[in-house]
């Protein structure tokens, strides 16, 4: 039987599980340095600024910290002059930090059973609507595509040197990065238009990791984004998280089995309610795993990380694969090698 690593590779890989992979069993996220030094709102908090200097909240009843634009709080004022306001963070920190994250966490992932994964967030997209917030950010990418252009390479140059930083010290296995790239129903750009301005940066990013020990990219976005699969393989992306139910999951496993992975398809709106139920909970995640592959599948909550809203929901969706796999492949949950889930049960971080 496979250790739980070893099945989410098989499934991201499109070769052999020998069950459906359970949801972030084979994750275990941990952050980096640079996080501890940019301000980011807790549970509840409102109006922290970061150390780009945009400002988040995170309400309650939300699985995540979203920027507050209005007229004092946007960073970019003017995108034709986009470097007066925008300034990367230093990205010099002692090595001590490094050495004491990589000792008490890192290094404590049992390689065997999970991924010791870097944590990245926000990712490129998400920082240039952070910044310059969203309608102004699409408007941009219309009308002044040599500032986007330019304003993009600047964030990726910052991305790479990251990269650098916790690949040489903290030396993870994957690398789970967020972006966001659509809504529920939708992409924000046209695939022609997010291929123009982000595939190139994301194969670099992407491919460094890759080259530096990073056996596995999961990326995150909690959206459609079916039409842009194709850029995301090119990217070198390896399991797409957070994949919603209207992607029409079991047509994509099947298509491009393989490779790429679909890690998703159970939406908060639809599963992390106040008023849900083990039950209904189980027959929507049955059906779900019916209809797919465990070649190509992962079952998860959408939200870019372990947890969920309210509680008890994470835990019950892992309950009903646990109870589909004993159904339909004879493997019990207390057989499989896996460590102790790790999620927090408001938000993911």
């Amino acid at each position: 039987m496979l250790t739980a690593r070893e099945n989410f590779y098989q499934a991201a890989k499109g070769l052999n599980p020998d069950r459906y992979a359970n949801q972030y069993e084979a994750l275990r996220l941990a952050l980096n340095v640079s996080m501890f030094h940019s301000a980011s709102p807790a549970y509840g908090q409102e109006n922290v600024v970061n150390a780009w200097g945009v400002t988040n909240s995170f309400p309650i009843g939300t699985p995540g910290a979203f920027p507050v634009h209005n007229p004092d709080t946007i960073v970019i004022k003017d995108i034709e002059h986009w470097q007066d306001y925008v300034h990367a963070p230093s990205l010099d920190f002692p090595d001590e930090e490094w050495a004491q994250l990589k000792e008490n966490v890192y290094d404590k992932v049992d390689t065997n059973l999970a991924y010791k994964t870097s944590f990245v967030a926000p990712g490129l997209f998400e920082m240039c609507h952070h910044l310059g917030e969203m309608v102004n950010t699409l408007e941009n990418m219309m009308c002044y595509e040599d500032e986007m252009h330019d304003l993009i390479k600047y964030l990726t140059e910052y991305e790479l040197k990251l990269a650098e930083q916790i690949c040489s010290k903290l030396k993870p296995d994957a690398l789970f990065h967020h972006d966001d790239w659509g809504s529920r129903t939708s992409t924000f750009l046209r695939p022609s238009m997010f291929e123009d301005y982000f595939v190139d940066a994301y194969k670099e990013i992407y491919g460094y990791y890759k080259s530096h020990g990073c056996e596995l990219v999961v990326h995150h976005s909690d959206s459609y984004g079916a039409t842009l699969v194709p850029a995301m393989i090119e990217m070198g992306i390896d399991v797409w998280q957070g994949c919603m139910s209207s992607n029409n999951l079991p047509e994509l496993t099947r298509q491009y089995e393989g490779k790429i992975a679909f890690m998703g398809g159970f939406d908060g709106a639809d599963f992390d309610t106040e008023d849900w139920n083990k039950d209904d909970i189980k027959q929507k995640v049955w059906t779900m795993l019916d209809a797919c592959t465990p070649k190509a599948y992962i079952p998860c909550i959408a939200q870019g990380g372990p947890g969920s809203i309210y509680d008890g929901v994470y835990d019950a969706i892992m309950d009903a694969i646990d109870e589909y796999n004993v159904a339909k492949f004879g493997i019990k949950p207390e057989e499989i090698k896996r460590s102790p889930v790790q999620y927090e049960k408001k938000g993911y971080m």
